[in-house]
């Protein structure tokens, strides 16, 4: 599958949550798809699923414009944080609705997913708690087997057991049936090790897309003697900066520095990356 956007844009009346976007995602893989709220994200996942069109741009899935299009969207699983599902609703009802929209819908997979979080079959909508209710959302994400399958913080009400069942789930489904997953979370940590690629927006526009490892070899964090780390960075593009009792540490984004005695090179972990690029100050040290 391959996702094309070019210099899309979408308004709500005056105000744009998406400007000037353009990105390239193809292949099967697990993304990451990073901002802080407000960012765009959510219309961004909801335009890929032909919930609206874009107010100027392209947007193409596989060559074709996802919104009024069934043929792309019956390949598109968007499971957002909230809003999935008509409260009057069972949970089978939900599973067989979700069986004839999908064309590779896994019954059997769902019914074993439907075991797992503990969900009953005759349980209605809107007596769900929250929790349960990501769960159900979880369980149509991945039973689809959808060719793009798009998970929009789903894991809301979660405890950190079921959460980790999830990941686990979520890595588990995309090796037996490999796919274009795009994954939107603010628990960056809990998840970095499944992504591939990861794509930050920023006020509506596309700060970053590369992959883990690319982004990770292309950062450095120095920490040492505020003078020694000083004279090292004079004139570098600093990503960040903290300073303590004579002490400080930077994180500098692709620039090269010569190894120096007293002072120590490290990584950041993609979550406190994510911090940076997006010009938040933290105070604990990398």
């Amino acid at each position: 599958m391959e996702i094309k956007t070019t210099n899309l844009q979408k308004a709500y009346r005056k105000n744009y949550a998406i400007q000037d976007f353009t990105l390239d995602l193809e292949g099967e893989k697990i993304i990451g798809l990073l901002g802080k709220n407000g960012a765009g994200k959510t219309t961004f996942m909801r335009m890929l699923a032909g919930h609206f069109q874009p107010t100027n741009g392209q947007l193409t899935i596989n060559g074709q414009t996802p919104f009024n299009h069934y043929d792309v969207t019956k390949n598109i699983c968007l499971v957002m944080e909230s809003n999935n599902f008509n409260n009057k609703f069972r949970v089978k009802d939900i599973l067989e609705i979700s069986a004839k929209f999908y064309p590779n819908w896994d019954h059997e997979y769902a019914e074993r997913l439907r075991q797992v979080f503990r969900l009953k079959e005759k349980q209605k909508i809107k007596t769900l708690s929250k929790g349960m209710y990501s769960a159900l959302g979880i369980i149509v994400g991945l039973s689809s087997h959808a060719p793009i399958t798009i998970f929009d913080e789903p894991y809301i009400g979660l405890d950190a057991s079921f959460r980790s069942t999830f990941y686990d789930l979520l890595l588990e489904s995309y090796q037996k049936n490999p796919r274009l997953i795009i994954l939107s979370t603010h628990l960056i940590d809990e998840v970095s090790n499944l992504f591939e690629e990861v794509v930050i927006m920023q006020e509506g526009k596309l700060l970053l897309h590369d992959t883990v490892d690319h982004l990770a070899s292309k950062h450095l964090v120095l920490s040492g003697n505020k003078e020694k780390i000083d004279q090292l960075t004079n004139g570098l593009d600093i990503l960040h900066q903290s300073s303590m009792l004579g002490q400080k540490t930077v994180v500098l984004y692709d620039e090269l520095v010569e190894e120096t005695d007293g002072v120590d090179v490290s990584k950041s972990t993609l979550q406190e990356l994510f911090v940076y690029l997006t010009k938040e100050e933290v105070n604990t040290h990398a």
